[in-house]
């Protein structure tokens, strides 16, 4: 998985099959830190304008919708690539305002959750 990112980073004809690994891990992989991981090394270092970026954002969002829950980190790039998004289609696509309202979505009812438990 994150060769196949690598290899996005470094060529940007094998951004598809990257995109098609970390949706594929982020859909079915069983280990939140490492989809995590992978979705912040892409999310991170690509360069604006790839598509990757807002699938990163994406991802993430389909990670929390799976686990419950994100780091803060992960939630910090979600949040940003979602503001870029919003400010520029063209650096960053609206995958990842869809990523972040699935977040926000998920931690809001995570929370809400916990709380009543605590009563």
């Amino acid at each position: 998985m994150t060769e196949a990112i690598d290899l996005a980073l470094a060529d940007k004809t094998q951004e598809t099959p990257a995109i098609e690994a970390l949706v594929g891990v982020a859909l079915t992989g069983t280990d939140r830190a490492f989809i995590e991981r992978c979705c912040l090394k892409a999310g991170s270092s690509t360069s604006s304008g790839a598509k990757l970026l807002g699938i990163a954002g994406l991802c993430l969002g389909h990670t929390a919708r799976r686990f419950g829950r994100l780091s803060p980190e992960a939630i910090r790039l979600a949040r940003s690539l979602a503001a870029r998004a919003r400010l520029d289609p063209s650096d960053v696509s609206t995958n990842a305002i869809d990523g972040h309202d699935d977040i926000t979505w998920i931690l809001r009812r995570a929370r809400a959750k916990w709380r009543r438990g605590r009563r």
